[in-house]
């Protein structure tokens, strides 16, 4: 073996095996986003990504928030969606003339065509200038309950909404929702099909019809 053989690196077994699993897992991700987008935005249904901090809404939270959205702004407004895709189908369904603008990370919500902008918090003024102050409602669920990732999410919203704000949370961030936004807790706690640990809650800068 010659002295330049033994100074190229070599992958460990679990190493390798590792790497497989992430290159598979790439690969079965684009599969899916490949199908998704062949088969029609009416027609698909989405599993959560846990390793993106995805836990989707129960029913009965959906159809409220949809409803209280559609209440508070009516026919031809233009609502904001940030990290809370499953009120996307929900929204556009009650309201048909209505703008409906999802922001998010995940990419298989491409499906959504020009409803979908890619978003990640870590960037939160990546957005279209167009946005500016646009939106009659911006409703946003932060992926993580991390000061960072709320005060990061908040630039965006106050970028986008003209007034009206609808938050989803965890309640251990009231507080600093409080100070960085100026909403109000109100009555109604958010419900997800996989119960979560944390206590959710929702604020507003308005009075809701529904909570």
């Amino acid at each position: 073996m010659s002295e330049s053989d033994e100074d190229v690196p070599t992958l460990s077994m679990e190493t390798f095996t590792a790497l497989q699993e992430f290159y598979l897992e790439q690969e079965k991700k684009e599969l899916e986003l490949q199908e998704i987008l062949q088969t029609g935005k009416d027609s698909v249904k989405f599993e959560e990504h846990w390793q993106l901090s995805q836990f989707w809404y129960d029913d009965a939270t959906v159809s409220l928030l949809s409803e209280e959205i559609f209440n508070i702004v009516g026919e031809n407004s233009k609502i904001a969606l940030i990290s809370c895709p499953t009120l996307y189908k929900e929204v556009k369904k009650k309201c048909e003339t209505c703008e409906v603008i999802l922001f998010e990370y995940d990419k298989r919500f491409a499906a959504y065509g020009s409803d979908f902008h890619y978003y990640d918090y870590k960037s939160p003024l990546d957005v279209p200038r167009t946005f500016a102050n646009y939106f009659d409602v911006v409703v946003a669920d932060p992926p993580f309950l991390s000061e960072e990732c709320l005060t990061k999410t908040a630039v965006t919203i106050k970028f986008l909404t003209r007034k009206k704000i609808i938050l989803c949370t965890g309640s251990v961030m009231e507080e600093l929702i409080r100070r960085l936004l100026n909403l109000k807790k109100t009555n109604f706690k958010p419900q997800h099909k996989n119960n979560l640990a944390n206590e959710f809650a929702c604020y507003t800068n308005f009075e809701g019809k529904y909570f």
